[in-house]
């Protein structure tokens, strides 16, 4: 498919339709803060972490192990993953447990995967 195929043939605005998206459009932050979201959904690092979240809470030293890295890199990464809400963790005695931040995030992976597995029509 080429650039063309992908473009109107005619200039041809549908105001209606303009007109009442517009008004539901979100507000620029929001928008922003959803491609921060899926920036973090990017790596694959992280998506292995987030994939290992979505089955059971784990230590750092769990992930570290499971995921064959050095505790300091993937501290680094949860840090990241924390700060926009997709992992939150509670210490208990010397050990800090991760899990996904809640059930949006968990949904949010279930169809990730299931989209890539889904075989092309």
């Amino acid at each position: 498919m080429n650039t063309q195929d992908l473009c109107c043939e005619v200039d041809h605005i549908h105001e209606d339709v303009v007109d009442r998206l517009g008004h539901r459009m979100p507000e620029d932050r929001k928008l922003e803060d959803v491609a921060e979201l899926f920036k973090m959904f990017g790596d694959k690092t992280r998506a292995r972490i987030l994939c290992a979240l979505s089955m059971e809470e784990l230590c750092v030293c769990d992930l570290a192990a499971l995921l064959g890295m050095n505790q300091s890199a993937i501290s680094h990464q949860l840090r990241l993953l924390k700060a926009v809400r997709l992992v939150r963790c509670r210490k208990q005695g010397r050990e800090v447990y991760y899990s996904l931040d809640d059930q949006h995030i968990q949904a949010i992976f279930a169809m990730a995967f299931t989209h890539v597995s889904e075989e092309e029509v």
